[in-house]
This record gives structure tokens, sequence and C-alpha cells, in this order.
């Protein structure tokens, strides 16, 4: 990494620059920079071919940086400036700098030993497409602002969900994250027991509406009670089996208890690809028990809904056309570059019926074929976010996709086949997909040692540089998650975790 007197040759990165913006390209005087226009073309050529060098370069060996970097908190807050400049700096001097400044405090999402939360990596298709999406800049408000916005938007979700076995005719747009997108849901989910109470003849009482998911479920299902204005008591979490799943009759009996206590239950969430453990809820059981009790049916699929193209994987999906809502990220396991959700909806209708609000300065021309997004989101605007899963889709195909799954998966029952082989280690919970949830248990040591020397565990793995592991808390135990995911990693640098995690363990256990 270069230092404050290190000048790079381009090859090698970017260039520093003490030089002042010339205009004319003669004398850098103050008052030539007064009337700073945009770069000129051959500029933002020049400049780009070494961003995208540079980027080649980052692609090609992720590895010469630590997957986390060793700073303080507060520590480039303290170094950078402390107001932004009067006048403009030049463009060799500002990527310099993103380079000694910024990178040595940057977490490597797209190094292969970035294993924690859910393993991600925006592949290079992508990037390019994300290049472009800056460059067009569209701002999706009604469909005669971009209608390639619009429509590639539609042709992209609906092969992603031909891919999913889903139902094509389902009313798809992209979001910002699985978070907004099941927000999303709620709304829809509010605007149907609205509905339903008007028809019905009865009181509709926000205070009493209740909400059910599992115990194992996403926060952000119940943060979208909080964001709606609704009590954070009445998202129920439903108890799980043995496998994190949750049980279908501790819902209905919940439900149950909600309706002869006075409450609306409005909304249940399923989930495929929990946080914790990638469990998969019974989707069939859920959508039975929603369709007796006239409640919307929303499933969470932000991780593992991708494994649904896979022809042995895609059970786990069964049941999720009788969703009302439906989602999931192809920025986690589709290496598409964040953001981009993928939600789906049965009823649109609600959505609209919740969301549409057409100022006069937005009114246009009515056309069926016309699709305004902003009158079913809470965003007016949105990014050209399609483009760039029509990138992947195209550049990788679905064979392709398939076969970086079908690895991942296979290095995923790699590790946790070593787990379960030693004697010193344990599984914790099934691995459906690409994640092992385990934990070091050595012979003789009390089970109250065993989630601080766990805990030393994972810190020393982490302070190596090589990887980045997350954690759990399963059954009150502290649990190890390896997520493999990045497109980046091959089978050798899954055998490498497990020789750091042998070496590592011994030393948690003495230190």
């Amino acid at each position: 990494m270069a230092d404050d007197e290190t000048v790079r040759n381009e090859s090698e990165g970017f260039p520093n620059s003490d030089a002042a913006f010339d205009l004319t390209g003669g004398s850098p005087e103050p008052e030539l920079r007064e009337l700073i226009g945009d770069m000129s073309p051959d500029e933002f050529r020049r400049f780009g071919h070494q961003a995208v060098d540079w980027l080649a370069d980052y692609f090609e060996h992720p590895e010469r940086y630590p997957v986390q970097p060793d700073v303080t908190p507060g520590a480039l807050v303290d170094a950078l400036p402390r107001s932004a400049p009067d006048q403009g700096e030049p463009m060799d001097r500002i990527l310099a700098d993103f380079e000694r400044q910024i990178v040595p405090h940057v977490t490597h999402w797209n190094h292969p030993g970035f294993m924690g939360y859910f393993a991600t990596s925006g592949s290079m298709p992508g990037v390019l497409a994300e290049a472009l999406i800056a460059g067009l800049n569209n701002i999706g408000l009604l469909w005669k602002t971009s209608p390639a916005l619009v429509e590639l938007e539609q042709v992209t979700l609906r092969w992603l969900a031909e891919w999913l076995g889903l139902p094509k005719d389902w009313f798809g747009m992209t979001l910002a994250g699985a978070s907004v997108a099941s927000l999303h849901a709620v709304i829809a989910a509010r605007e149907a027991a609205k509905e339903q109470a008007r028809v019905n003849g009865k009181r509709f009482d926000l205070d009493k509406l209740t909400l059910y998911t599992s115990e194992q479920a996403h926060s952000s299902i119940e943060k979208t009670m909080l964001v709606l204005g609704l009590p954070r008591e009445n998202c129920r979490k439903v108890g799980v089996d043995d496998e994190f799943r949750m049980r279908a009759e501790l819902l209905e009996n919940l439900i149950q208890e909600d309706l002869a206590g006075g409450f609306q239950p409005f909304c249940i969430v399923g989930t495929i690809g929990t946080t914790s453990t990638t469990s998969v809820d019974p989707i069939a059981a859920l959508a039975d028990i929603a369709e007796s009790h006239s409640l919307w049916f929303h499933v969470d699929a932000a991780y593992a809904g991708a494994a649904g193209i896979l022809p042995e994987k895609r059970h786990y999906l069964d049941g999720c056309e009788r969703a009302d809502t439906f989602l999931l990220n192809p920025h986690k396991w589709l290496f598409t570059p964040m953001d981009l959700t993928a939600f789906y909806c049965r009823r649109p209708e609600e959505l609209r019926q919740a969301l549409s609000l057409v100022p006069a300065y937005l009114r246009s021309e009515q056309d069926e074929r016309a699709v305004n997004f902003m009158e079913y989101a809470v965003p007016l605007g949105r990014r050209f976010r399609a483009l760039k899963l029509w990138f992947v889709m195209r550049y990788f195909g679905r064979a392709g996709l398939m076969a970086n799954l079908r690895e991942h998966i296979r290095l995923a029952e790699g590790f946790g086949k070593r787990v379960d082989e030693h004697p010193d280690f344990e599984r914790i919970a099934l691995t459906p997909f690409s994640v092992v949830c385990f934990r070091y248990k050595p012979a003789g040591v009390d089970e109250g040692r065993l989630n601080a020397i766990n805990q030393r565990l994972i810190e020393a793995i982490n302070a190596t540089g090589e990887f980045f592991l997350s954690s759990t808390v399963l059954h009150d135990q502290f649990t190890l998650r390896v997520a493999i995911g990045n497109i980046h990693t091959r089978e050798k640098h899954v055998e490498r975790l497990w020789e750091l995690m042998l070496e590592k363990s011994s030393e948690a256990l003495t230190s």
C-alpha cells in the first residue's frame, strides 16, 4: 500500500499527484479554476481506465488485503480533513487518496476469505453494469421518465421467477434490500386487513393487529411493526423445532389465542434460509394456515431463495406459489452488486391502494402497459437496478449460476464433514445450503467455559486477516458460522480455514 510519499506507476495502482487542477493544461493559477465544469471526456476516459485497471487488479488478487482492516473506530474520521475543499482537486490526487486512505479502512466483502453473515460478492459483469447505471443516471419515477428502466425490470424479474418455478404473472419490482421489501409486504398485508374489516363490517384497530413469524426470523420483520407504528409486542415469535423451523401447530395455537383475546391476526411470515442457521420453515403448512384464517402470507427467501434455481434444491420453495408476497436478494447469492432485492406480489392492488399518491406535477397519460413503480413503493425514485441483474443473468446464464451455487454447497458440505469427523468439534445445525454452524467442544471441558473459548476462537481466526467469520447463539451456545457464498472462494481457502481452525482452537483452549 502506498504511503504519503510514494508515487506509484499507473500499472501498479493509482498515481499520487500533488499538482493543482489545471483546466487549460498550462499554469495552475487559482483564477482559472473559478468556473470548473465537469470532467472532459478525454479525462474521464483516462481516469476511467485507471479505475477499471485498479478494479481488475483487485478482483485478480483480493488476498493481498486483510479481510478486515486492523483499525480502530474513528481512525479514518481523524485522518481526513475536517472540512471539504473550497477549490477542486485533481482526480489523480483523489484516486491516490482512495487507495492510500480509504482502502486500508475497508472490510473486503469480495475477499474469498469473507465467510461472515451471508457471504456475498459483486461479479465483474455486475460491476460493469453498475458503472453504466451511474452513467445513465436514470431515475424511475414514471414509465416515461425511463421506459427502459421500467420494462427491463419487468422482464428480468419475470425471467428470475421462471428460473425459480414461481408464477410468471406475479407483479415484480426491485427494492433496496430485504428489510425494505418486507416492509412493503406488511404494508400490503395491513391494507388487505383493513379492506377485509370494511367488507365484513368489523372495526379495524391498528393496536390489535398481530403478525406471526419464527423466533429465528430476521429482525427486519419485527422492525416493520415499529416503522408502521404497530405495537412491537404484537409481532408474535413462534417457537421452532430441533431443526430451527417454525412449528405450524404452535402458530395455529397463537392465532387461536389472539382471536379469543380480541386481537386481529393479519400476516404470517415464513422464512427460507433463516439468518442464523439457514433453516427452512414449513412453507406449505404455513400457507394452509394463512388461507384458513384469510391472512396475508409473506415469504422471506433473501439468502436461500437463489438455491431454487437448482432442481435438487427447488423443493425448499414448495408452497411459495401460494404466497401473497415473496422476496430474494440477488445481491447475496446471485453475484449482483449491492443493492438489489427482487420483490414479488400476487396482489399488487393492495400496494397501490396503500401507496399510490400522484401529485399534479407527476400525472401522465394512462396506458395499461405503462407501469409507474412509484405507485407501488415508498420511494418515489428508483435506480436502474435491473440492468445489473440483466447483465449477470445473461453473462452467466442459468447454467453458470447453478455451477457456482453447487460449488459453494459442495465446499460447505466438505467443511461440515470435517467438523462431523473431528472429535473436538460439533455441528449445531443442519447445512441445507452453504452455511455451516458449529462450535469447538473439546472433551473434558466444562460446558460453562465453551462459550468463552469459542468467542476467543473466532476472534483469533478473524485477527489473522485471512478470514472473517460471524457468530450466533443457538440453544444458549455461542456458535460459529462459516458462510460460503463468495464467487472467488475455492477449495484451497476452505482447507486453509480448517487448518487455522485446528491451530487456533488449541490456543483458545489454553489462553
